[in-house]
């Protein structure tokens, strides 16, 4: 993978934020310590590749229980199109507004596209003390694939065998 400028280094501790969820709860990452946590941006919300990603991420939801893992999503929508769209897609994860400032943690993540205002599917696996153990960007109608998410998972906390999807 080529990384972009921005993108923070594996081994460094990922940038901490706080972001409204669907329900316009605060979230912040450092609370999730202790555990991985997964932090998924993606493009819009009822776009077809980032539904099929998230739904793949629903389906496979064993692969991050296993491992007691937080999933994160991050789009620049505003809270009330992801309360509808985790709604629609019973999505049981924290859908997270990087709506205003627009795009700013994405931007921190070095994943915010300036000239379509969206962020890229950038993926960030950290380790339970919040350290970037995997990270990848994928090319603009690229889908990522929850099978890296495992193998990632599985290393990082030393669980082999974890079952599939």
């Amino acid at each position: 993978m080529q990384v972009r400028p921005g993108v923070p280094e594996l081994g460094s501790i990922a940038p901490d934020f706080e972001l409204p969820s669907q329900f316009g709860e605060p979230v912040r990452l450092s609370s999730y310590r202790g555990r991985p946590v997964v932090v998924l941006f993606y493009p819009f919300a009822f776009s077809g590749i980032c539904t099929g990603e998230l739904c793949e991420v629903r389906d496979a939801w064993d692969v991050f229980a296993a491992v007691d893992a937080e999933v994160l999503a991050v789009s620049v929508d505003s809270k009330f199109s992801l309360r509808a769209y985790a709604a629609a897609e019973g999505y049981g994860f924290p859908l997270l507004s990087d709506f205003w400032p627009h795009g700013e943690v994405a931007r921190d993540y070095g994943v915010f596209d300036e000239e379509s205002g969206m962020a890229l599917r950038g993926t960030f696996i950290l380790d339970a003390e919040g350290a970037v153990r995997y990270r990848v960007v994928n090319p603009r109608g690229q889908a990522r694939d929850v099978d890296e998410y495992r193998a990632a998972l599985a290393e990082i906390t030393g669980k082999a065998g974890m079952t599939g999807s």
